[in-house]
């Protein structure tokens, strides 16, 4: 006698389960009622808050940000003065925030990568001092960090008068840091714009040359090519101008302060160098941990070939570490943009420190915290799509 078909008795067993017994129907029902219960909830909590603020007498709505806003900002990148607008004021919050984020996290990467590579260092003087410099950074509270840096350090640094002079000119004082900075000429138009055509058009040419080369297995010299376009156009962009595209604006001490030049506030630079010193310390223990779990193997391989300590760091253990280290290198990216709303404590005007003065100014504390949180949210997904993407590109792909 012939044995039945399985997957026929499979489909009878299953038609014959009732639909509150069958564990597909429940999931799914579980699963519709959970998003119910959720829903009910945050319609209830909005609801309340929207009765709650009309029993006050309090509106809603976002119609404030178009007020004048009514108070000064002692640091802005764009032009800013009492008379614009809310909108405006928190505009310049949101720049001076991803200002400090983004040159935060470009040191805070550098100096951590150099740190978890000292820390795994043969040498037992520079293995102990990323050591201490680590256990040091981690173990004390950001906060305390950023008022010991900004109390016990910048606001002891000479005055004007006094200032420590560095090659450039650059000159630190109780003032802050001024630097003479690059300033576009009238003419300089062009010379800006060829510099981005120039790396817009070297990344398209470096990506489609790359991809034919992979697929047809021809040389592109795709690099070469790159290099061609990023150092020809803005050359061509160089002689249009005139020859005479920047000009070095050199800070000068007049009277009691320094004219001209960049100036970055000792509110800024506490912030700054508070942020990259802890942060630093722990994306150091990330690189660490990533390098300790490639396999010893591939390193004695490398040996094995005659490759010298640098080039077995950058091309064999740091690549394949990489797809270990980014993860938890987002978290630490993350924690140190939203870190930089501790600003508030020593006066640097980012976000949080307008929202606050816009609250106190306003009093719309409920639409102002909406607008932060709207933001850093934003800032938070902008940065985890980008190493993300980064992510999936140097995963090993299986087969």
């Amino acid at each position: 006698m012939p044995p039945e078909n399985p997957s026929t008795d499979a489909i009878q067993f299953h038609s014959q389960v009732p639909l509150w017994r069958d564990e597909r129907v429940l999931r799914i029902a579980a699963q519709v009622v959970s998003a119910i219960v959720v829903i009910g909830l945050l319609y209830l909590g909005i609801i309340n808050v929207i009765n709650a603020a009309e029993q006050r007498g309090l509106s809603l709505g976002f119609e404030f940000l178009q007020e004048a806003a009514g108070f000064p900002i002692g640091e802005s990148d764009i032009p800013y003065d009492p008379s614009k607008s809310f909108l405006y004021a928190f505009l310049v919050g949101v720049l001076n925030t991803l200002k400090v984020a983004i040159v935060g996290i470009f040191f805070a990467t550098i100096l951590g990568t150099l740190v978890g590579i000292a820390r795994l260092s043969s040498n037992w003087l520079v293995s102990r001092l990323a050591l201490i410099y680590i256990e040091f950074n981690r173990n004390i509270p950001l906060l305390v960090l950023l008022l010991l840096w900004y109390r016990g350090v910048f606001t002891r640094l000479p005055d004007v008068q006094n200032s420590i002079s560095f090659p450039g000119p650059i000159y630190l004082s109780q003032r802050g840091l001024h630097l003479t900075w690059p300033r576009m000429t009238p003419t300089g138009t062009p010379f800006v714009i060829s510099i981005v055509m120039g790396l817009v058009l070297a990344i398209v040419v470096w990506v489609y040359l790359r991809r034919l080369q992979e697929r047809t297995g021809r040389s592109t010299y795709f690099a070469y090519a790159s290099l061609a376009i990023l150092i020809l156009l803005p050359l061509i962009g160089y002689l249009v101008s005139g020859g005479n595209p920047l000009k070095a604006d050199v800070p000068v001490l007049s009277g009691f302060n320094f004219n001209g030049g960049y100036h970055l506030t000792p509110e800024f630079f506490a912030l700054l160098v508070g942020l990259v010193t802890y942060t630093a310390a722990f994306i150091a223990e990330v690189v660490r941990a990533g390098i300790q779990a490639v396999d010893r193997g591939q390193l004695e391989a490398a040996r094995a070939t005659g490759l010298s300590y640098s080039q077995i760091l950058s091309l064999v253990i740091m690549p394949q570490a990489l797809r270990i280290i980014i993860p938890p290198l987002i978290s630490q990216y993350l924690n140190l943009t939203k870190n930089s709303s501790l600003a508030i404590f020593i006066g640097y005007p980012e976000i949080f420190f307008i929202g606050k003065t816009t609250i106190n100014q306003a009093g719309r504390a409920v639409q102002v915290f909406i607008l932060i949180m709207a933001v850093y949210l934003s800032i938070s997904l902008v940065t985890s799509l980008i190493l993300n993407i980064y992510n999936r590109r140097i995963q090993l792909v299986e087969r």
